[in-house]
């Protein structure tokens, strides 16, 4: 029992890392599935957005999860400092440096999330594609310095998970038409003689 308590902050920094990489990922599959072909646009229950907001969310929160399992654990020292600021960590600075920049830009994508309708729609929509230089440098961060990155299962995972967040992104991409802004649409409709 006190190899469990003495590792568990351990732990918590591992798994929690893992399942946060996880939630980014199924939030950015969801997210893709919901604004392009793949979901009819017109009726589209309001949970199903709302299902994407909550993994974003749960994304956010078990980010804390992993940096207080990392302030915690006694094996590699992680104040503050090296949570914080990129390059102070005397453990892989790089890998560290990749999950620092991962941490800020969650925090942008979930701030700007709940001041959405508070700010204009296009910075909301530029902060919120940070979700695609997210998962790649989460990604990176979890093969530098994760504890599992020789895990084959974690690997198998890992790599169907970047296919289909990497197919899915494709295929929006690929199909992606824009939106017509209301005042264009109102002036074409008034330019267009009546039948």
């Amino acid at each position: 029992m006190i190899a469990v308590t003495t590792k568990l902050a351990w732990y918590v920094s591992r798994a929690s890392g893992l399942i946060t990489w996880a939630l980014v990922a199924a939030s950015i599959v969801w997210g893709i599935t919901l604004s392009s072909r793949l979901l009819r646009r017109r009726g589209i229950p309001a949970w199903l957005l709302d299902l994407h907001r909550y993994l974003g969310l749960l994304a956010f929160v078990f980010t804390f999860v992993h940096l207080a399992g990392l302030v915690a654990d006694n094996y590699v020292h992680f104040g503050w400092k090296e949570i914080f600021i990129p390059m102070t960590s005397d453990w892989k600075p790089g890998a560290v440096t990749w999950g620092v920049v991962a941490f800020y830009m969650v925090v942008a994508i979930q701030i700007t999330s709940w001041l959405m309708r508070k700010m204009p729609r296009r910075i909301w929509h530029m902060v919120h594609l940070l979700a695609y230089p997210l998962f790649v440098v989460g990604t990176v961060h979890g093969f530098q310095s994760g504890a599992d990155r020789a895990n084959k299962l974690v690997q198998w995972v890992a790599l169907l998970v970047i296919e289909l967040v990497f197919g899915l992104t494709l295929f929006r991409a690929l199909t992606y038409t824009p939106r017509k802004r209301k005042a264009d649409a109102s002036a074409h409709t008034a330019a267009t003689p009546a039948g």
